[in-house]
């Protein structure tokens, strides 16, 4: 039985969330990394159709549960103003300066990582 929503893409996303230990460590493996400001962005081929997206910030890095939280949903929402290539899965690394940078920094962090990067394939 397949879980509901575990391919679902949220309302007014253009990408669909990565899921699962095996493919957050595969984009690990065999992705690209790219420093930019606060932000690593790692992008590696993925499945065919919508990007898929992961959001990480490890407490060592960024703080507390509720500094976690709100620099992933940051990152999230600055994700949606930067175009995604399709069959691509990206991992999103924070640091603690996603929480107090201001957010056009943080979107043109996003937008320098993920255009200066070609996966392999």
């Amino acid at each position: 039985m397949e879980k509901a929503g575990s391919e679902s893409q949220p309302r007014g996303r253009r990408y669909a969330s990565l899921r699962g230990r095996t493919a957050f460590r595969r984009v690990f493996r065999a992705g690209k990394r790219r420093r930019s400001g606060g932000v690593v962005v790692i992008v590696a081929s993925g499945a065919t159709g919508l990007p898929r997206v992961g959001v990480v910030a490890g407490a060592k890095k960024v703080g507390g549960a509720v500094q976690r939280n709100r620099a992933k949903r940051r990152l999230r929402e600055a994700l949606e103003s930067v175009p995604l290539r399709n069959d691509h899965d990206y991992v999103v690394i924070a640091s603690k300066q996603v929480l107090n940078a201001p957010f056009g920094e943080l979107e043109s962090w996003l937008r320098q990582a993920v255009d200066e990067e070609t996966p392999d394939g």
